[in-house]
């Protein structure tokens, strides 16, 4: 199942915590002609180096058809980043 949530909030000790959600769907479908160039750029990689397309992307559709529950909380100084994926 492809991810439909992104859920990012970022917290500084002396401010508000800023959240933002981002639905994966429609920003795939606007930044659809970016992936259309990866897919692309993709097809020529495994041409050059001799490895099956199909294998690539279909493996590359794994990985991200695995993300919903994948969750990064990244602490660094007085910041704090959690991204959460559903």
């Amino acid at each position: 199942m492809m991810p439909q949530l992104l859920t990012v909030r970022v917290k500084h000790q002396d401010h508000r915590p800023i959240r933002v959600w981002v639905p994966v769907l429609p920003a795939v479908l606007v930044l659809s002609p970016l992936v259309a160039l990866a897919v692309l750029a993709v097809t020529v990689a495994c041409l050059v180096y001799d490895l099956s397309v199909v294998r690539a992307l279909s493996t590359g559709w794994r990985i991200f058809s695995a993300l919903p529950g994948t969750i990064f909380d990244i602490e660094f100084d007085r910041t704090a980043v959690l991204v959460a994926i559903r």
